[in-house]
């Protein structure tokens, strides 16, 4: 018996990397043939079209009886008469999804679809963006925040979602907008400035190995990770954080002027259920909840920037999923024996 468990959890493993290396050859077969196709993109999605038919594709699934089926779909086809006749009339709403990270690098896609919007949309039209970020690099948020000051600059109403996170530059983004709502559990706040970097300097030193920092300017490099950091360097470091922080909570204090400012700049966070209370948001709603609701009297399109994808990424992530598969398959064969 112990012979045919190895015998069998061998021949799964061999099965399992050739599937893998068979995947991963098609893959990049198929990413080679399409690397010349296309590039960057707008993609446009009708979000009220959708609603519309998973609705209707509800309502006829439980009809009880053949002829309420029958007289929805007569309901259905005679308004989707009248629409085509006299045209959807409803204000719009434009949906753009952010998922920052730490190097904010979704700025630039977001750009991309701000630019893209303000081509399309018309003064009193709303916009609502599906924000998700626990912040990071300084100047990568705070140009997503001018990039969403943009849409309110060309009188667009602005609404931002969050459904799970708006920390930090996260939240200086959120603050733009005119409305901010969250769900109960969403994590909102932390309105302050974080820096840190190891120093080796003692390692190296322990290894009889110098490092030499020349620089032009008394604050050119204030700590560096290398050299001998010194109380000065360490002073001028903290006054560079305090002024970014007073930066951003003014920029905080010029978009939520009623919020009480020194409570909630301290860099803690809260549920959005108790930021509610302290003016860090608006309401406690879902994005969904939210579309849902509005999808009745508004036309609801979303708008996502899709980069052209080089080879080298497709490749990398081709691997990447077949040697994932390829781990999951051997974990299961390991935990299952033969006979």
């Amino acid at each position: 018996m112990e012979f045919l468990y190895e015998y069998g959890l061998f021949a799964a493993k061999a099965l399992t990397w050739v599937a893998a290396v068979g995947v991963i050859v098609a893959l990049i077969a198929g990413a080679a043939a399409k690397q010349k196709q296309g590039g960057d993109s707008i993609k446009v999605k009708d979000l009220s079209a959708a609603l519309r038919r998973q609705a209707r594709r509800l309502r006829l699934e439980t009809a009880i009886t053949d002829a309420d089926r029958k007289t929805l779909k007569q309901e259905f086809k005679q308004a989707d008469k009248v629409e085509k006749k006299q045209g959807d009339a409803r204000s719009r709403l434009y949906v753009l999804d952010f998922k920052g990270s730490m190097d904010a690098h979704e700025v630039t896609g977001l750009s991309r679809e701000v630019t893209s919007l303000l081509q399309l949309a018309e003064p009193g039209d709303e916009v609502l963006v599906r924000l998700e970020s626990g912040g990071g690099v300084v100047h990568g948020y705070g140009l997503g925040a001018a990039e969403l000051q943009r849409l309110k600059g060309h009188g667009l109403k602005l609404t931002v979602a969050v459904d799970k996170v708006a920390a930090s530059g996260g939240y200086m983004m959120a603050c733009v907008a005119e409305r901010i709502i969250a769900a109960p559990f969403a994590i909102v706040g932390s309105i302050g400035v974080v820096a840190q970097l190891p120093n080796f300097n003692k390692f190296l030193k322990n290894r009889d190995i110098d490092i030499e920092l020349h620089t032009a300017g008394e604050y050119k490099r204030t700590l560096t990770l290398f050299g001998e950091n010194d109380d000065h360097g360490r002073a001028k470091f903290r006054e560079e954080l305090e002024v970014i922080h007073q930066r951003f909570k003014t920029f905080i204090a010029d978009n939520r002027p009623n919020m009480d400012l020194e409570q909630v700049a301290t860099g803690e966070h809260w549920l959005a259920s108790d930021a509610k209370d302290l003016g860090l948001v608006d309401s406690l709603q879902t994005s969904s909840d939210y579309l849902l609701a509005q999808s009745t009297d508004k036309r609801i399109i979303s708008l996502h920037f899709k980069p052209k994808q080089k080879l080298k990424d497709k490749l990398g992530k081709a691997a990447e999923a077949g040697v994932s598969r390829a781990l999951m398959k051997l974990y299961e064969a390991g935990q299952r024996p033969f006979g």
